[in-house]
């Protein structure tokens, strides 16, 4: 027996191995669906981004929680997440069962919903779903949703229908519960933000895989360094003759004559007629020799005005 879930009940599981799948009709102006999981702990997050299971990463490291491949059926195209509850580790207490929209909004994706299959049921019970939840966005404009969760609930689990959106895509989603995505990548995440493909790699119109051609740096012109001002042959100009300054009511005083040119030193002169006396030299000490009178020596005659009226 199939459940009909409304927005925010759930149901206990009996089955440990499940199969959530994400249906929805295509067409034209449709956008595409991806399913993705997310293994959290008791604090609502990812210990590491291994525990974000989707199309680019599609196998949990514990083998535990698996991406499938997308089909096209009669009902509608599906992409489906399958989880075996006994394997897990005990330290994931959730796994969130998300979708992302690439190319619009969850309000252009009709007939969306999330049918829960136990995987090991046989004969007839395989095709039919545990349950059933239509999920309907709320506002139109989400890119990302949370359609629901299976959690662990005393020895046991269970599933619940949620249909939360984001507006800010898987990206903001994904972020949400500690998630590093790197956003100039895409956020390789396949968000419906246009991360599926950046579009990297693509050769712009012209020769098939000829490399853009970068236009080489035009040179531009260098003026021409300013050239030193040669030097002149003519005289510097005299420096200006200070102005004497007036004397407050006083006349000046007369310019000093010029200074007299200095003469070279002349030789000393003769005595006329006088014997001269020879230069004594320095005896370092001792006392000088006097000199001795000339006993030949005669004073001239004197003139009238020396002599004596006696």
């Amino acid at each position: 027996m199939t459940h009909a879930m409304p927005k925010g009940s759930n149901i206990p599981l009996d089955a440990r191995n499940v199969r959530a799948v994400l249906r929805w009709t295509p067409g034209p102006g449709v956008p595409d669906v991806d399913a993705s999981a997310l293994l959290v702990d008791g604090g609502g997050r990812v210990r590491s981004d291994e525990d974000f299971v989707f199309y680019n990463q599609p196998r949990h490291p514990s083998g535990a929680v698996r991406h499938l491949a997308k089909k096209r059926l009669v009902e509608g195209a599906t992409d489906a997440i399958e989880a075996d509850l006994t394997g897990l580790e005990p330290a994931v207490d959730r796994v969130v069962l998300a979708a992302s929209a690439d190319g619009g909004p969850f309000g252009l994706v009709p007939d969306l919903c999330v049918l829960l299959y136990d995987t090991a049921a046989g004969g007839g019970r395989a095709d039919e779903p545990l349950a059933r939840f239509e999920v309907r966005p709320e506002t139109g404009s989400e890119t990302a949703m949370i359609c629901g969760e299976l959690y662990r609930r005393g020895d046991g689990w269970k599933f619940r229908a949620l249909g939360q959106g984001y507006a800010s895509g898987l990206v903001g989603l994904a972020t949400e519960f500690g998630i590093s995505v790197d956003e100039e990548d895409g956020g390789g995440t396949g968000s419906g933000d246009g991360g599926t493909d950046s579009g990297a790699g693509v050769p712009e119109p012209g020769e098939p895989g000829e490399p853009a051609t970068v236009p080489a740096a035009t040179p531009t012109s260098t003026p021409p360094p300013a050239s030193s001002p040669s030097p002149s042959s003519d005289p510097e100009p005299a420096p200006p003759v200070p102005q004497q300054q007036s004397g407050y009511g006083y006349p000046p005083p007369p310019p000093m004559p010029p200074a007299p040119p200095v003469l070279p030193a002349q030789p000393a002169q003769p005595a006329y007629g006088y014997p001269q006396q020879p230069a004594a030299q320095p005896a370092y000490g001792y006392p000088q020799a006097r000199p001795v009178p000339d006993p030949g020596f005669r004073l001239p005659p004197q003139g009238p005005q020396f002599q004596s009226n006696r």
